[in-house]
């Protein structure tokens, strides 16, 4: 299953020499993308707790935080935006991810969400969760 930032490309896109708006991700409700993550980890047999784990890790919220930032209806950007403490360690997450390297990602929004879009890939492989949370 590809989510829903599969396809995105990189925040500005030259046409004609004006940069385009902001890529249409940015403006999704974080909550509405949530249930993609879960759904992708429970088909391969991982949790719910796991991915929450994982969104924990990279932006710095807790658990309530995160409930509150899905509650709020509050859109991608702001997600990021908002997050605690983004995690230092997020530098190590290497990889492809619907054919784009995320660590050649130029918009750090951007990269962000295919950090995550990253690991959350890694949790439906079956990888540990010792070695996607970095440790």
């Amino acid at each position: 299953m590809l989510l829903p930032l599969a396809l995105a490309k990189a925040r500005f896109i030259k046409s004609n020499g004006h940069p385009m708006p902001d890529h249409p991700i940015y403006s999704m409700v974080f909550a509405e993308l949530y249930p993609h993550y879960v759904k992708k980890a429970e088909r391969k047999d991982r949790t719910q707790a796991e991915v929450d784990e994982i969104i924990c890790w990279l932006t710095g919220y807790d658990a309530k935080g995160l409930q509150e930032q899905c509650d709020c209806q509050c859109d991608v950007r702001t997600f990021f935006d908002e997050s605690p403490a983004f995690h230092p360690n997020s530098t190590l997450i290497k990889g492809v991810v619907c054919g784009v390297r995320v660590e050649n990602v130029e918009d750090p929004l951007m990269q962000r969400i295919r950090y995550l879009d990253k690991l959350i890939d890694e949790l439906a492989k079956g990888k540990a969760m010792e070695k996607i949370l970095r440790a």
